[in-house]
């Protein structure tokens, strides 16, 4: 390999680096303006039904999401709005939302009942970069319970 073929290869390897990190990033951004957006429309749709009754809530939910599909797509099915819903109940602080986690993820964290768990697995998952399927691993393999009952041992011990 003579001495342009070496500098090329360098100069390509740092732009190919910064081209996948700005693509990341951009990923990133995208991902986290759905979920806020998710999370503003499950503040509005829980506004809109509270205190109505059930069928009401359903109705309104028809009415939006024909609406809603015929002109954003998909994205916006009955099940998807309640998704959204269930999204702001479960997440009520929109600042407490996580940068680096996507909408894949919070859905999964939405399945978690227990609050405490399901601090925890955001915050593990944001601090280590789990993609949604070890977040998945995580949460069906009991670690928040594991790590709970690892921390009370450590307390027995020590007393």
């Amino acid at each position: 390999m003579n001495e342009i073929e070496k500098v090329s290869q360098n100069i390509y390897g740092e732009i190919r680096q910064s081209i996948i990190q700005v693509q990341n990033k951009v990923q990133q951004a995208v991902n986290f303006g759905m979920v806020q957006l998710y999370w503003e429309v499950g503040r509005r749709l829980d506004e809109a039904c509270d205190g109505q009754r059930a069928d009401y809530g359903k109705e309104i939910l028809k009415v939006l999401s024909a609406k809603l599909t015929e002109e954003f797509g998909k994205a916006y099915s009955v099940r998807n709005l309640q998704m959204m819903r269930q999204f702001y109940v479960a997440f009520p602080i929109a600042n407490t939302l996580c940068s680096q986690l996507s909408w894949s993820h919070y859905r999964l964290l939405m399945r978690v009942n227990d609050i405490d768990a399901r601090n925890y697995y955001e915050k593990e998952c944001a601090a280590d970069g789990w993609s949604v399927r070890e977040l998945e691993r995580q949460i069906t393999t009991f670690a928040y319970q594991r790590t709970v009952a690892h921390q009370q041992g450590q307390e027995k011990l020590s007393t």
